[in-house]
């Protein structure tokens, strides 16, 4: 079935996706036909976000949201369109290539496109010290909290996988504790949780402004992703790269 299923932690991702209509609590639609689930944040989530689209119809998975950079020459807004996604125990999962690369050259005029590797964390990776270690330790360019779930589900399944990911805090940038503390359970950042975590850690509200604008710039590059007509593979029948090391 050429329905595909995109799974966003936050609601704000998924924004930049288009217009959709509620199809059911946990599901919305895009015009096309694209399944969208707005998870919320970290792996398990994703997985059950995952399992939801399945269980829906979709035939192919997309992971599609913002992800921290690890390596240094990748500015806020870079795409990442990765080869494999991988977790911090070492298993990996390759993305599905040809849908990946016809994705990666209808995006070459909007600007450069990472690929590579891409972490999977089970907690946001805030400092710079450690996103330094991350490089050194996994040679991954990005790393997120959903994507490697949503590969384990498509490859349980045999299902075309991608991960498009546009880069928010660079190598070099702090991420504020106060960002993950206001998102709640269904995707959404809540502005009584931000203003409680910015009160008991004053010193995040500048790094927190100039996430905001690198966070305008990663937006942007996910629009020009959904706007690209590539990220679903209607055309054509595809077969998923599933290896696993």
């Amino acid at each position: 079935m050429n329905v595909v299923g995109v799974v966003c932690a936050l609601a704000a991702e998924a924004r930049q996706l288009g217009p959709t209509t509620r199809r059911q609590p946990a599901l919305r639609l895009l015009a096309d036909g694209t399944l969208v689930a707005i998870s919320g944040m970290g792996d398990a989530a994703a997985s059950r976000g995952a399992r939801t689209l399945i269980d829906a119809g979709a035939g192919a998975l997309v992971s599609f949201g913002v992800a921290g950079g690890l390596d240094p020459a990748l500015a806020a807004g870079t795409l990442c369109l990765p080869s494999e996604v991988a977790g911090l125990d070492g298993s990996a999962i390759a993305t599905t290539r040809r849908w990946r690369e016809q994705l990666a050259a209808a995006l070459a005029a909007h600007g450069p496109v990472a690929c590579g590797r891409l972490l999977t964390s089970a907690r946001a990776i805030g400092s710079v010290a450690d996103k330094a270690a991350l490089f050194r330790s996994t040679g991954a360019a990005a790393v997120d909290m959903e994507s490697l779930s949503v590969a384990q589900a498509a490859a349980a399944c045999r299902l075309p996988f991608i991960a498009v990911r546009a880069i928010v805090d660079a190598a070099a940038d702090v991420l504020p504790r106060a960002v993950t503390a206001a998102a709640d359970s269904a995707g959404r950042l809540q502005l009584w949780r931000l203003l409680g975590a910015l009160a008991l850690a004053p010193a995040d509200l500048w790094p927190l402004l100039r996430l905001a604008r690198c966070f305008r710039a990663a937006s942007r590059s996910l629009g020009a992703a959904a706007r690209s007509g590539a990220l679903t593979p209607l055309s054509y029948a595809l077969s998923p790269d599933t290896r696993a090391t």
